[in-house]
Parts: structure tokens; C-alpha cells; sequence
């Protein structure tokens, strides 16, 4: 996983084309309402800046499904990352074209231009090589400092690397492999899992990964019922994934067999189905045990007992990976499990790496993110890494032996 990084290239007066993930969120005025993805980039673009580079700036935002719709500007990206930089970082007219050529012509070493989205193209997302082409004519050498972006194969993050080398890690990227990559391949044990979320779906390629390499596995949220189904347990009306079960046995099955202990909620946090579809506000939630909801209950949390076994066993760890709520953490007060267990990961003695909107959202409501060792900035890339899929974006890096 030894990738060629930024600071292994001689920038300077460089056209440096970086791809950066800049899909932020926006209000009804167009302002950046969150921009941790902006600042997780700004180390890298600092440095290119620094080191003199002309620094050509790349992002999608949205899903503008390959046509102009100034909706999905990159405009407020560039405003604010000038902000933060305390420079003026322009914003290009489109991405590609003789217009842009020489803007980025212009650029003079320690300069940066934003290039508009690049899924207002449709060769974007489609990875077309001509589309891939005319974005290399802007760059001399590429850096990829977006991971949320690495599990696509799009022409700004895997296409260009055929026209342009090398093709190396940004600081951030690199941060992501290096943690996420030493968690699967050397952690330090005890390592202790926690997954959540709704479906077991989405868990199942990373939870068969872990077992080669984990020490314990906590399952929470909705995809524990699929679990506790597939062992005969009655779930009443809680959300489950009847066409998982087997699957599921099959997990724990495996787990057994590796000498993982799999751990699933011992108790609950249940409502009645019928008064929380009616009216959830005032419905009551009722704590028991899994083997004790009944028809009419769905669970919506995991239980006090639940929340003391994952505190024990979170606290041994030595390496810690997170990523899924334990409950429907949107709706209090089912986000107790989740707001506790983002207090003892950041209370533990381990390498802790977190990663998913809610987990993450968790951290920073519990204002306990900066005692985290690393908050991944990839949902979906994170999870297929940890599922042991190669990413595109990170296979068209150039191997640092290369």
C-alpha cells in the first residue's frame, strides 16, 4: 500500500493538478454550512502552495448528472477555502477548455485556481478517456487528496492517471491508507470493531473481511435484528433483512470458528410500532431484553446493559475501528447508545478510527472528535476498504518501488 506521496515530488513551478473532495454541504443562500471537508485538504494544498507549485484545484459537488446547473457551483467552496487560506483561490469558468488553459497558463508558482465541477461533465462520472485527456492537458504532475472519492472510478480520480504521471497521495490519502491499512494488516490488539446502521447489507463484505483480523466484532443498531433473527430470536416488528438471514448464521458461524467473539445487544430500546408511526413524540419507549420485545415492538436502541458490555470490551482495545449508529441516533432519546459509545471510544486507550456520518456526527455533538486518532473523511470508501476491495482512485497511484 506504499504509494508515491506529495512530498516525494519536486513542486516547484509545477502545474499541479489536485483532486480534492470539496462536496460540501450548502444552504438555501449557497454558504458552506460544513467545511471539515475543506479543512482535512488544507495541509495539502499548503504545502503544494509552499512549495510553489501552480496549484489547479479539482471537485464534484452534488449530482449535477453531467449537465451545468449553477445549483452545484463550486463557488462557495472557493470563497471559503479562500477564507481559510487567507488568499484568493479563483474560481475557473468550467474545467476543461482553452479558456481554462490559460488561466492555468497564467498561474504563477504559489497560486491556486478552482476548476468548476467536474460532473458538470458527463465524461465524469462515465471515466471517459477524452474527458480524462483534456483534464491532463491542465497538469504536469497529479495529486489525489480526495479518499472519499477513491472508490469510484471517475476520470478525475483514475482516468487522468493514464496521461499523467506521476500520480501521487495528498496528506490526507495518505493518512487514510496508512491507518486504515495498518487496522486490517498489523493492529495492535486487542482490536475491537463496533458496526451499526440499518442494514446488515451493507455491513456484510466488511464484517467477513475483520474476521481474519479482528479480535471482536459489536454489532448495533437496526442490523443487529437480522442477527438476532437468524438465531431464532422474535424481533417483533424491528427493522430485519429477512433474505440476510442465512447470511447472518453463516457470519457468526464463521466468527466461532476464527475464535472472534461477535457481540450482539443483550437489551433494547423498544416502541410500539403502531403509536411511534402514529405519532412518535409522545410515544414511550420501554428497555428490555432482545429475548422479550414483543409482536407489537420495534427496537430502536440498544439497551443499558448493551451499552455496559461494549464500554468493557471497547475499553481493553488497543486499536478501534467504528463505523454505523447503534440506534436511530436522528430521533432521541434512541441516540444514547451512540452518544456513549462515541464517549468511550474517545476515552480509550487505543488507536481509534472512526468513520460514517452518524458516527462522526456523534463525536462532534459529544465534542470528543479532537480525542480521536482519525476521523476518516470516506464513507463509502472506507467501508470498501475495509472490505478488503481495491479502490480505483488508490491502484492509479504511483508504487513508490515504481
Amino acid at each position: 500500500m506504499s504509494k508515491l506521496s506529495i512530498s516525494d515530488l519536486d513542486l516547484s513551478g509545477k502545474r499541479l493538478f489536485l483532486r480534492v473532495d470539496f462536496n460540501v454541504p450548502l444552504d438555501s443562500a449557497g454558504n458552506v454550512t460544513n467545511d471539515s471537508r475543506i479543512r482535512a485538504a488544507l495541509p495539502t494544498i499548503r504545502y503544494a502552495i509552499e512549495h510553489s507549485a501552480r496549484v489547479v484545484l479539482a471537485s464534484h459537488l452534488g449530482r449535477p448528472k453531467g449537465k451545468v446547473n449553477p445549483k452545484y457551483s463550486l463557488a462557495p467552496a472557493a470563497r471559503r477555502l479562500s477564507e481559510l487560506l487567507g488568499a484568493e483561490v479563483p474560481l475557473a469558468p468550467d474545467s476543461v477548455g482553452e479558456q481554462v488553459r490559460s488561466k492555468v497558463d497564467a498561474l504563477q508558482p504559489g497560486d491556486a485556481l478552482m476548476l468548476e465541477n467536474v460532473r458538470f461533465y458527463a465524461g465524469e462520472e462515465k471515466n471517459d478517456p477524452e474527458y480524462s485527456r483534456r483534464l491532463a492537458e491542465l497538469a504536469d504532475i497529479y495529486v489525489n487528496d480526495a479518499f472519499g472519492t477513491a472508490h469510484r472510478a471517475h476520470a478525475s480520480t483514475e482516468g487522468i492517471t493514464h496521461f499523467v504521471k506521476p500520480a501521487a497521495a495528498g496528506f490526507l490519502m495518505d493518512k487514510e491508507l496508512r491507518y486504515l491499512g495498518q487496522a486490517l494488516q498489523d493492529p495492535t490488539r486487542p482490536f475491537v470493531v463496533i458496526l451499526g446502521g440499518a442494514k446488515v447489507s451493507d455491513k456484510i463484505p466488511v464484517i467477513e473481511n475483520l474476521l481474519k483480523s479482528a479480535d471482536t466484532i459489536l454489532i448495533g443498531g437496526a442490523m443487529a435484528y437480522t442477527f438476532l433473527k437468524s438465531q431464532r430470536i422474535e424481533i417483533g416488528r424491528s427493522l430485519v433483512e429477512d433474505d440476510k438471514l442465512e447470511m447472518s448464521r453463516t457470519l457468526l458461524s464463521e466468527a466461532k470458528e476464527r475464535g472472534v467473539s461477535l457481540v450482539l445487544p443483550v437489551d433494547n430500546v423498544a416502541v410500539d410500532k403502531d403509536a411511534w408511526d402514529k405519532e412518535p413524540q409522545s410515544t414511550t419507549p420501554r428497555v428490555c431484553r432482545v429475548t422479550d420485545i414483543q409482536p407489537k415492538e420495534a427496537g430502536l436502541d440498544i439497551g443499558p446493559e448493551a451499552i455496559v458490555e461494549f464500554r468493557d470490551k471497547i475499553a481493553a482495545a488497543k486499536t478501534i475501528v467504528w463505523n454505523g449508529p447503534m440506534g436511530m441516533f436522528e430521533h432521541p432519546p434512541f441516540d444514547a447508545g451512540t452518544r456513549a459509545i462515541a464517549q468511550y471510544v474517545a476515552s480509550a486507550e487505543a488507536v481509534s478510527i472512526v468513520g460514517g456520518g452518524d458516527s462522526v456526527a456523534a463525536l462532534e455533538d459529544a465534542g470528543v472528535t479532537d480525542r480521536i486518532t482519525h476521523v476518516s473523511t470516506g464513507g463509502g470508501a472506507s467501508l470498501e476498504f475495509l472490505a478488503g476491495v481495491e479502490l480505483p482512485g488508490v491502484v492509479a497511484l504511483t508504487d513508490k518501488s515504481s
